[in-house]
């Protein structure tokens, strides 16, 4: 395998190179697939798994009936068989069948943890999406299921398979370039948070409402809610912090090998766009401390952004040059002089042309996908830890929740990552498990 190809297939490369003469198997050897939540992130990791590997997609899940449809015939017009998988409304019917080797999830960050469970205990390999949970407890329970049950979960943090984001940390990063790394922004300046008020009204025939919320608070129905439009409520998730944070801060901890942050502290409100219904915050900053690293996040959903070649980024600072990284390219800039090196993401049209007219697909994130595919194929047959193990998963999601304790709370709060606690903090420990709507029950990790 050249540098190329290397770089390319990212840490995939590297699984994938230990299987020797076998490797060519493990992505053509087809897998039973299944898929809970249908929607637009859902759709686009399962048929980017499709076109790395002859999988066959067995069975969907929705509780929207509409998108469940439309998901079946996609599917079946892209893959090999070209069969219509089995259709079920609820998670628990698809997974009582205990006949799939991997399931993807894609549903609402509410439901990762009780459909991440349910999956691995199962017996399914796992394709989960960040972040892995919306509070800490779960992601506890989460991490624990998976290694009692010894089964491989990728996350879906996918910048750690992002080919020109490979490439910055191994030609700068690593190699040392960039020097004595100290400090590191991180932010989003999208324009992202919901302004918009549409009255409460019933929820449309097509979808089962009440499953749908499942764990979380009951509210009324709204079309600011489904489709994707969750995210404006902290109800669901962990706003722009635990959707956008999640991905940078993941991403620098990757590039840099950092483990747990000793403390986090956060500030921020909705300081300019009261009158929506959203509740998640348009302003926020939080600062990680790594001790000889400080990582700082700022998101801004309102004005503009400070570079805007990089609304959405990390910024590494070092005493020999800096390195500015995003989903769409990277800028090194040495200092004292020298030659800057610019790169852009590189599209993969000509070997997956129906990238080109694929419904809503993010392009640019289309490579990184594959990657973190071929990455979970990889160690699925080594039975290894992919690059966006579940363990890394829990760190980069309960560092933002983190974030997220401290901004409500209004103090900087320190974690023992051994304990799983708050340190010296009590009233903050007891924010660890959010309460779960009956009948559903939250995991816990001592029992799962």
């Amino acid at each position: 395998m050249n540098r190329r190809d290397f770089l390319k297939l990212g840490s995939a490369g590297l699984a994938l190179a230990s299987l020797g003469s076998n490797a060519a198997d493990v992505l053509n050897t087809p897998k039973r697939v299944g898929l809970l939540g249908c929607g637009w992130y859902g759709k686009a990791d399962l048929l980017r798994l499709i076109q790395v590997s002859p999988v066959e997609v067995v069975s969907l899940c929705d509780v929207d009936r509409r998108m469940l449809d439309g998901a079946a015939e996609i599917v079946a017009s892209r893959q090999a068989s070209h069969k219509k998988p089995r259709l079920f409304h609820d998670y628990r019917d698809m997974l009582k069948e205990k006949d799939l080797d991997i399931v993807l999830i894609g549903t609402p960050d509410h439901w990762h943890a009780l459909n991440g469970i349910a999956a691995i205990e199962a017996g399914a390999d796992l394709y989960l999406q960040k972040p892995i949970s919306v509070d800490i407890v779960e992601g506890q329970a989460l991490l624990k299921a998976a290694r009692k049950h010894g089964r491989v979960v990728q996350i879906g943090t996918q910048r750690r398979s992002t080919p020109h984001l490979i490439e910055a940390r191994d030609r700068f990063v690593r190699e040392g370039k960039l020097g004595k790394i100290a400090y590191v922004e991180i932010c989003c300046y999208y324009h992202m948070r919901a302004t918009d008020n549409p009255p409460d009204t019933a929820p449309p025939e097509y979808l089962d409402y009440d499953l749908w919320t499942g764990p979380a608070p009951m509210r009324p129905y709204n079309a600011l809610v489904h489709p994707r439009g969750w995210r404006a409520f902290m109800e669901y998730g962990n706003g722009i912090v635990g959707d956008m944070c999640v991905h940078m801060l993941d991403m620098v901890r990757w590039m840099m090998d950092l483990g747990w942050p000793i403390s986090v502290s956060s500030t921020g409100g909705i300081l300019i766009d009261p009158r929506s219904k959203a509740n998640i915050t348009d302003t926020q900053t939080a600062e990680f401390d790594f001790g000889a690293v400080k990582i700082v996040w700022t998101h801004r959903s309102w004005g503009e952004a400070p570079d805007p070649k990089y609304p959405w980024s990390a910024t590494l600072y070092g005493d020999k040059g800096t390195l500015k990284a995003s989903v769409n390219g990277y800028d090194f800039i040495p200092s004292g002089g020298g030659t800057a090196v610019h790169k852009d993401v590189t599209y993969e049209f000509e070997q997956y042309p129906e990238d080109k007219t694929e419904k809503d697909l993010e392009t640019h994130v289309a490579p990184a996908i594959r990657g973190h595919m071929r990455d979970l194929l990889a160690n699925i047959a080594t039975r290894g830890k992919p690059v966006a193990d579940i363990e890394q998963g829990y760190i980069s999601t309960t560092s933002c929740i983190l974030a997220n304790l401290s901004q409500k709370l209004g103090r900087t709060l320190h974690w023992d990552p051994v304990a799983g606690r708050i340190t010296n903090d009590e009233s903050a420990n007891q924010l660890l498990a959010r309460p779960y709507r009956s009948p559903w029950v939250h995991p816990d990790p001592a029992t799962v």
